[in-house]
């Protein structure tokens, strides 16, 4: 805070008029100004009291909108959060960012994602989801036209991880990334690298 303090003008003066004898015609003099001496005012600085930091609060746990089986708990991002996630992380951009055939893999291919955490942490991760649509244009009933296979490296306690599903199946034909199932492993990771992989069914 900053305080504006206003003391007397150093330039203030008073006037002392000097008397005029009677028997003379001689002009009087004109009174002087005497300065008066004004003393400076002492400026004392202001302690500043110390500021005391509070904790910042845990963050709430479960997450909004996430479900939970035991110590597991996952969730179905928006578009809208997905990009929100990706801006803030360089392996999701980089994964949405992948082009086939001149174009982003996710404006060819059909995709999902999903958002993973657990209470006590996973040495790897395995998402399994379907991908279904209709039969043909003429033919409505869903079926599955393949299986995707995710495998994720390791997560800390409550470390909320963001996976992207991604399948081999054309864009346009609208088909939808379903029935996600996520496993919390904690086995040595062995051969179960991170990857992905699409099966077409048979």
């Amino acid at each position: 805070m900053a305080t504006l303090l206003i003391t007397p003008a150093a330039d203030a003066a008073t006037i002392t008029p000097t008397p005029t004898p009677k028997a003379t015609a001689t002009p009087t003099p004109k009174a002087t100004a005497t300065k008066k001496a004004v003393a400076a005012k002492k400026v004392v600085p202001k302690k500043r009291a110390k500021k005391t930091l509070s904790p910042s609060p845990s963050p709430k746990w479960p997450p909004a909108g996430f479900k939970s089986n035991g110590e597991v708990f996952a969730k179905i991002p928006t578009a809208k959060e997905l990009i929100g996630t990706a801006s803030n992380s360089a392996v999701l951009t980089r994964q949405l960012a992948q082009l086939v055939d001149g174009v982003r893999i996710c404006e060819k291919y059909s995709c999902g994602a999903v958002q993973i955490a657990s209470l006590t942490g996973c040495t790897w991760w395995e998402i399994n989801a379907n991908l279904v649509g209709e039969s043909s244009v003429d033919n409505k009933t869903l079926r599955t036209f393949g299986t995707i296979r995710t495998l994720v490296k390791a997560t800390a306690a409550r470390q909320i991880t963001t996976v992207l599903l991604i399948s081999e199946e054309n864009l346009a034909l609208k088909h939808i990334v379903t029935g996600i199932s996520a496993k919390c492993h904690h086995d040595p990771v062995g051969d179960n690298t991170a990857s992905s992989t699409y099966t077409p069914s048979k």
